[in-house]
C-alpha cells in the first residue's frame, strides 16, 4: 500500500472511532434522546385516543376478555427527553410521575388525539362531552370515621317520599346530634 492509502485509512478510522464514541457518550452517558410512551388519558377530560382489543386475536394483550374496563383503553402520547425521566418506580412511589414536564422544558409534550395524529397512530378519538353523556360519573362513597360529625352531616340520606324509616332515622340522628354533651370530668 502507498503512504496515501495508508493515511486514507487512518482518517477514516479515526472519524469512525471518534463517531462511536461521541454517539456513545450522547446515548448511554448523557442519555440525549427522546422518549415516547403511551400513557393513561381521562376521556371525561380529554380527547384521548381509542384502544379496543382484537376479538380476532390470539396474542396475550390483544384479546378480549370480556371485561369492558379492560377490552377499551384511552391513552395520550407522551415524549421527554430521557435525562428529565427521574429514576423512580411510579407502581410504588405515588410521588413518581415521570411524564410530568415542567414549564419550558424542551423535547416534552402530551399529544391527544386529532386528526393529524388519529391517522399517524392508526387509532380513533374520543369526545370528552360524548363521553361524559354516554358514561356519567358517579360518585363513591365516603365512609366516615366514628364521632366525625362534619362527614356524617356531608353524607345525609335523602329519603324518598313517604319513607317513614328513613324519616325517622334521620330526625333521630338529628336529636342525637342536637343533644347537649354531658360533662364526663367529674
Amino acid at each position: 500500500m502507498d503512504k496515501k492509502s495508508k493515511i486514507l485509512i487512518a482518517i477514516l478510522l479515526v472519524l469512525t472511532l471518534a463517531s462511536v464514541g461521541y454517539t456513545f457518550y450522547k446515548i448511554m452517558i448523557q442519555r440525549d434522546y427522546v422518549i415516547s410512551a403511551q400513557i393513561d388519558c381521562d376521556p371525561y377530560v380529554e380527547k384521548c385516543f381509542i384502544w379496543e382489543c382484537d376479538p380476532a386475536s390470539t396474542e396475550e394483550g390483544e384479546k378480549c376478555t370480556g371485561n369492558p374496563e379492560e377490552d377499551i383503553w384511552y391513552y395520550k402520547i407522551a415524549e421527554r427527553n430521557a435525562n428529565r425521566i427521574p429514576l423512580c418506580d411510579p407502581e410504588t412511589d405515588e410521588t413518581c410521575d415521570p411524564w410530568t414536564c415542567e414549564e419550558g422544558e424542551k423535547d416534552c409534550q402530551q399529544i391527544l388525539c386529532d386528526e393529524v395524529t388519529a391517522e399517524e397512530q392508526e387509532a380513533s378519538c374520543n369526545d370528552p362531552e360524548e363521553y361524559t353523556e354516554e358514561n356519567p360519573i358517579e360518585e363513591e362513597a365516603v365512609e366516615c370515621e366514628e364521632g366525625d360529625t362534619e362527614c356524617e352531616a356531608a353524607q345525609e340520606t335523602v329519603c324518598e317520599e313517604g319513607d317513614k324509616e328513613c324519616l325517622n332515622a334521620q330526625s333521630e340522628e338529628a336529636d342525637g346530634a342536637n343533644a347537649p354533651e354531658e360533662d364526663s370530668a367529674e
